[in-house]
């Protein structure tokens, strides 16, 4: 051989035929599986382009192979004659040139479309999370002269129904407001969230927690929706006057440390959205320094073990064995208990608030 450079590059040229040659390969598979199975057009049209461009690129590396080859063993003179055979790769290609223009604005507005659907798919896993944010948020502003612990642990999913809320309706009074609509997704978690702000606005607009819950109620009810229920306790600290006030909608009985004693603050009425017309009442109680508030949804009383329920009693005496423990230990403490107790994973979303008055 008197041109060892050409055949190293005829050498290089199998070698890269070769290995598009087995990518053509492949691609012939996919082509035909979806020629049997697809009704995608389109995505069948962009498996022949990637065929088309690995076989032609195959043969443009043959012809290379062999043109260098020849020359290496006969000369450059013949290695070129045989060059020529490169035309007909060429004229494939411009044939197919406009083929190829197309199948890549397909193959463009795919990936536009695959990247919208991955952005709903981002949007969709992100929203619920800050749905949930907005009704069970993990972080609560700073009320000088209280302390708030909560914690919050989702059933099936994100989409609850459960909600709390701790705010100042006005000056030297502090809300605290815990809730839960029957049923779970989003129908349920759509219902809690207008429940949650439309109560911030009435508790504004009325010193009475239980007018506020009159006025919610007939609010909701005139949504129509029959078949959702809504359990709601509110409790307002007013440390100018130095007394708890509360109300509850069908909500599972609070538990106030007060002189050194716990004791239930129950429903005051019935569900929300059971009677348009219904009443509701609050109670009045002294309020002290180190009293402590314990609010929750049912999710945490009605953890089961088999037959057994958690229950009322094993939360207050969870407060009764240690009332001087921080709000968030507490309710931390309470849903390990929870955890502890029941005999399977809970499937019910939990809620729990503590407040205590320094």
């Amino acid at each position: 051989m008197d041109q060892p450079l050409l055949a190293l590059v005829s050498v290089g040229c199998v070698a890269a035929a070769i290995v598009w040659g087995r990518s053509a390969r492949y691609r012939h598979k996919l082509w035909l599986r979806l020629e049997r199975a697809s009704g995608d057009t389109d995505l069948k049209a962009l498996a022949l382009s990637d065929l088309r461009k690995d076989v032609h690129t195959t043969v443009l590396y043959v012809v290379l192979a062999l043109a260098a080859a020849t020359g290496a063993v006969l000369g450059p003179e013949a290695g070129a004659v045989v060059l020529l055979v490169v035309l007909l790769p060429v004229g494939v290609s411009l044939a197919f040139g406009r083929n190829f223009i197309t199948e890549a604005r397909i193959e463009h507005n795919r990936s536009e479309l695959e990247r919208r659907a991955q952005e709903v798919l981002v949007q969709e896993e992100l929203a619920p999370r800050r749905w949930a944010a907005r009704l069970a948020p993990e972080d609560l502003p700073d009320f000088p002269g209280f302390e708030v612990g909560r914690v919050y642990q989702a059933g099936s999913g994100l989409m609850a129904g459960d909600f709390y809320d701790v705010f100042r309706p006005s000056p030297g009074r502090l809300a605290a407001v815990i809730g839960d609509v029957a049923g779970h997704g989003i129908e349920p978690a759509i219902t809690a969230f207008q429940a949650k702000y439309l109560l911030r606005v009435f508790l504004r607009q009325y010193r009475d927690p239980a007018q506020a819950l009159e006025e919610l109620n007939t609010q909701m009810a005139a949504t129509g929706r029959g078949e959702e229920f809504i359990s709601v306790c509110v409790i307002i600290f007013d440390t100018q006057a130095g007394t708890l006030r509360y109300a509850s909608a069908g909500h599972p009985a609070a538990w106030l440390w007060h002189e050194r004693e716990v004791r239930p603050l129950r429903a005051t009425g019935p569900l929300l959205m059971l009677d348009p017309g219904a009443s509701y009442y609050s109670r009045e109680i002294p309020l002290e320094p180190d009293d402590l508030c314990l609010l929750y949804t049912d999710g945490l009383s009605e953890v089961r073990n088999g037959s057994q329920l958690f229950g009322e009693d094993r939360i207050a005496n969870t407060l009764r064995r240690d009332p001087g423990a921080a709000p968030d230990v507490l309710c931390k403490t309470l849903l390990e208990a929870a955890r502890d107790f029941s005999s399977g994973p809970i499937a019910d979303d939990v809620a729990i608030l503590a407040i205590r008055r320094r």
